[in-house]
């Protein structure tokens, strides 16, 4: 485990449903941002939070896939954001963790979210997905996941045997990508800080800012927060790139002085 990850979040306004607007303007953020090891972006940051995936899909052969991956050869970072894919005539809203290398993982959203009907366009995936980055464990999120506690719970019952091995846990940060509106930023803002508290871990959250094609406004306040629930970093209304080093010794000695996970109660994820 490197002894701090340095992350990238951009907050940013979308072109509705124009992933080449979107692909050309995401590349002139990322043109700034140097020396980094994971870039996050909001979730479907080629589209917006669009129901209409029919007009709007990818495959994970195409354009926003491949661009993914030319932008984590050249930063030599990795690269995280969902976007539309159908696959086996079914859509996802795919969570994309692109590496350097090529190489790559893949989440589909688990909670689709049913104010929108996102549940009647899209497939819920059934499986979370945790990340090695330089050493560090990442738990791999979308939006509505944030309100369900056991999805991102850390299970207690894996680590138990070696008390050495539960300073790091099952993960070490969780992301959630998202467009999550203005006027439910109470719960957003509130649903990360128990993230982390409960779960001992860094959270983070990027959001969009701006209004979409529904005319729903989203006040962004993508936020960085400490395994204590401290708030290192969070910002409203405003577009903005946030870079920040995420430290191992605070995260392993947070972890030791308050030993909560051991009595946490075990339990089983059943789909």
């Amino acid at each position: 485990m490197n002894e701090q990850l340095r992350i990238s979040i951009i907050q940013s306004n979308l072109y509705w449903e124009s992933i080449a607007d979107n692909l050309k303007m995401f590349e002139e953020k990322i043109s700034s941002i140097k020396e980094i090891d994971a870039i996050f972006l909001p979730e479907m940051f080629t589209t917006g939070f669009t129901m209409n995936a029919a007009n709007c899909y990818e495959t994970m052969d195409g354009k926003a896939f491949h661009w993914m991956k030319e932008k984590a050869q050249q930063t030599n970072a990795a690269i995280c954001g969902s976007l539309i894919i159908k696959e086996n005539e079914q859509y996802f809203n795919r969570l994309i963790w692109m590496q350097p290398d090529g190489n790559f993982s893949t989440y589909d959203k688990h909670h689709l979210f049913r104010l929108s009907n996102e549940h009647k366009t899209y497939t819920a995936g059934k499986q979370r997905l945790i990340v090695d980055c330089k050493g560090w464990k990442l738990n791999l999120m979308v939006c509505y996941d944030l309100r369900f506690p056991v999805w991102s719970r850390q299970q207690s019952q894996l680590n138990k045997k070696s008390v050495e091995n539960n300073y790091r846990g099952e993960y070490d940060v969780l992301v959630y990508v998202a467009n999550w509106p203005q006027r439910r930023s109470l719960a957003w803002k509130a649903l990360l800080q128990a993230r982390a508290i409960e779960n001992q871990c860094y959270v983070v959250g990027v959001n969009r800012v701006g209004e979409d094609a529904n005319k729903i406004y989203h006040s962004g306040e993508s936020s960085i927060i400490h395994p204590s629930g401290e708030m290192i970093f969070q910002q409203a209304a405003e577009e903005k790139i946030f870079t920040t080093n995420l430290s191992a010794e605070d995260l392993i000695a947070f972890r030791r002085t308050y030993q909560f996970w051991q009595d946490a109660d075990d339990f089983s994820l059943t789909i």
